[in-house]
């Protein structure tokens, strides 16, 4: 044992393991997945002993494929659980068509219970659709932030990274997985467990639930202009009513002239066009991530008429709003 390993004290006692239960859909994500389980085994590792267990489930008890193809064997169906476990939901793309009618009555059986419930990656969709987030806060990847906002509206979405609510956690994907399992790591071992986990992870900066998934607007545009920045935070803040470029420039103290120089200096366009193009890319989310009609979707995105709508999104994706409807309806059915 390394000097690491021997210098964690855990209290000594012959509890039985603390059970997890991970619960695969078809697509599930497998960095998200394998982040959480990693946590586990290491923590096992350099405590010397079995602090945590786990198990692999999903409907048909038999396998099931992560997004990247790969097949997981499972250890069995849905089966009952202890109110003491922790369940948690692993899920990726297209977690509509993975979230069934058995799968949604067997989650509101089981959480009746009152044990903890998790949701990793687009997981936290499947929860508030079993009504298990109502009243709660919750995140998920910030891809399908747009569609949860539309069809969830008793559950209060947040951009971090990862949140605990009560006996409810969510988390937006990827490496977020680890942030939430070193925090119950923490919770359960002490935080100098968690830390001799992440460094095992070569994991050297660990985030809490008020850090949030995206990068900053500066860093996501590639421009440290403080302007520009405000800017592109009100217009993504503001998608259902836009608001026009005069009264843009006006909130951020210059001339609609000035803001359209910052705008094609900076990123190669007018104000104008980099808000329908933020526009047009939640109409596409909403589309390829709900049911809304495409009526709707347009209202949502700030089109006064669906025909003006189709005209700019054809436009912009070349296709029509109902065709890319209809292409990703006839991929899911595939």
């Amino acid at each position: 044992m390394s000097d690491t390993q021997s210098a964690i004290r855990i209290p000594v006692n012959e509890d039985k393991p603390k059970l997890f239960v991970f619960v695969l859909l078809e697509n599930f994500t497998m960095l998200s997945f394998a982040s959480a389980v990693e946590c586990l085994r290491i923590a096992n590792r350099m405590a010397g002993r079995d602090l945590y267990d786990w198990r692999l489930i999903g409907e048909g008890g038999t396998y099931v494929s992560c997004s990247a193809g790969a097949q997981f064997t499972l250890d069995g169906d849905l089966d009952e659980l202890r109110r003491e476990d922790t369940l948690v939901i692993c899920s990726g793309i297209d977690v509509q068509a993975a979230t069934t009618k058995k799968l949604l009555g067997w989650l509101r059986r089981e959480a009746r219970k009152g044990m903890m419930v998790g949701g990793l990656c687009t997981a936290a969709f499947t929860l508030a659709k079993a009504g298990l987030l109502d009243g709660k806060k919750a995140t998920i990847h910030w891809e399908n932030q747009d569609s949860f906002t539309e069809e969830f509206e008793d559950v209060t979405l947040t951009k971090s990274v990862f949140v605990v609510d009560g006996n409810r956690m969510t988390t937006a994907g990827g490496t977020s997985s680890i942030d939430l399992m070193l925090k119950l790591i923490a919770d359960d071992q002490g935080e100098e467990m968690a830390n001799s986990v992440a460094d095992q992870l070569i994991y050297s900066s660990i985030r809490t639930d008020q850090d949030t998934q995206r990068l900053s607007v500066p860093t996501r545009i590639g421009v440290r202009h403080p302007k520009l920045s405000q800017v592109i935070q009100m217009m993504e803040r503001n998608i259902e009513e836009p608001i026009s470029p005069s009264t843009l420039a006006k909130d951020v103290g210059m001339s609609t002239r000035q803001l359209e120089r910052l705008f094609r200096r900076y990123l190669n366009r007018s104000p104008k066009r980099y808000y329908m193009e933020l526009r047009l890319q939640k109409a596409r989310n909403l589309l390829m991530q709900t049911d809304m009609s495409v009526i709707n979707v347009a209202l949502a995105c700030g089109f006064a008429s669906p025909s003006h709508f189709s005209k700019c999104y054809r436009a912009h994706y070349d296709t029509t709003p109902y065709r890319e409807r209809g292409s990703h309806a006839a991929r899911l059915s595939i």
